[in-house]
């Protein structure tokens, strides 16, 4: 994998972290109805983020779930015979709320219909928004997301990389190649 550019640094995704909850808050009215849900692997960090940044504008502890959906993928049987699962952790109900969805890049949408598919095998939300760091097209599934960090325009062959300290070491977004 060859590094071709850096897209987003450490202060970068701060401030897209800060304006997408606050545009949470805003479309919302509010943050009383809402939960994050973290997509593994690197979603979860980022609605930790989130979290953490609404805490400090509306002073109210946002419920953190996270979710796998490594049964939910539709190249399952393609990718492993054996997958390795890992936990999802919902530890409230989902009923009637607003799910927010959180990931750190959108491409394809596959992942996205995979998580929305547990979701709704978890609970009946009322709604389901999509909160991602970087949009870069090439959707193969009609989903669009509602709060997005940084649409970055890419080809097929590159690959966007997000790194978050809590598993990389260091907060950053790259394209590589």
């Amino acid at each position: 994998m060859e590094f071709k550019a850096n897209i987003m640094d450490e202060k970068a995704m701060q401030r897209a972290t800060t304006r997408i909850a606050h545009e949470i808050i805003e479309r919302n009215k509010g943050v009383e109805e809402i939960v994050l849900v973290g997509i593994k692997t690197r979603g979860i960090p980022f609605a930790k983020k989130i979290a953490e940044r609404i805490k400090a504008i509306e002073n109210v502890d946002m419920q953190i779930g996270i979710l796998d959906i490594t049964l939910y993928r539709d190249d399952l049987t393609q990718a492993n015979e054996n997958p390795i699962l890992n936990s999802t952790d919902i530890p409230f109900d989902i009923t009637n709320k607003t799910v927010v969805l959180v990931d750190d890049v959108l491409y394809t949408g596959r992942t996205v219909r995979a998580a929305m598919d547990a979701i709704i095998d978890i609970g009946r939300p009322k709604a389901i928004q999509l909160a991602v760091l970087i949009d870069r097209g090439h959707r193969e599934f009609p989903i669009r997301a509602d709060f997005v960090g940084k649409n970055v325009p890419t080809s097929k062959e590159e690959i966007v990389r997000v790194q978050f300290d809590e598993i990389d070491g260091n907060n950053g977004v790259s394209i590589n190649q």
